[in-house]
């Protein structure tokens, strides 16, 4: 049996957390409008609206958690060295706390935004898990 460490845990205990933070505040900041409608964002927001930037804070996590969880998944099961691994998953945790900030702080529509910079460290630590996983996977045929 494989042993954890609290670093690991901890990391991915704070990436759920951030997950369910977002939900909650884009859920809440949307239904407050007047009219809201469940399930429908209006047409007409963009990042001059905070419901807007809420949303697609969310959204865009939503939309990262495959990569993100696949390349943890595979790490952890290929036993990949546990340091490495809490290290690049708070990296990624760091990351989209800085890009949510940024988000829901600055409504911009330029490109790149604040925003992108966090974005792209968290591209970083998704790929260095994958080959973390895959360097591990290559070490044991």
């Amino acid at each position: 049996m494989v042993v954890h460490s609290a670093a690991f845990l901890w990391a991915f205990w704070a990436l759920i957390a951030i997950y369910f933070v977002q939900w909650l505040v884009a859920s809440t900041v949307k239904a407050r409008q007047p009219g809201a409608i469940p399930g429908k964002l209006p047409d007409q927001l963009s990042h001059d609206s905070f419901v807007f930037r809420t949303h697609r804070t969310y959204m865009n996590s939503l939309e990262n958690a495959p990569l993100i969880l696949g390349a943890v998944a595979l790490a952890w099961l290929s036993e990949s060295f546990e340091f490495w691994l809490a290290l690049w998953l708070w990296v990624y945790v760091a990351a989209r706390v800085g890009h949510m900030l940024c988000y829901y702080a600055i409504a911009t529509e330029k490109n790149p935004s604040p925003r992108s910079y966090f974005f792209i460290i968290g591209v970083v630590a998704n790929l260095a898990l994958f080959i973390l996983a895959t360097i591990q996977l290559v070490d044991g045929l």
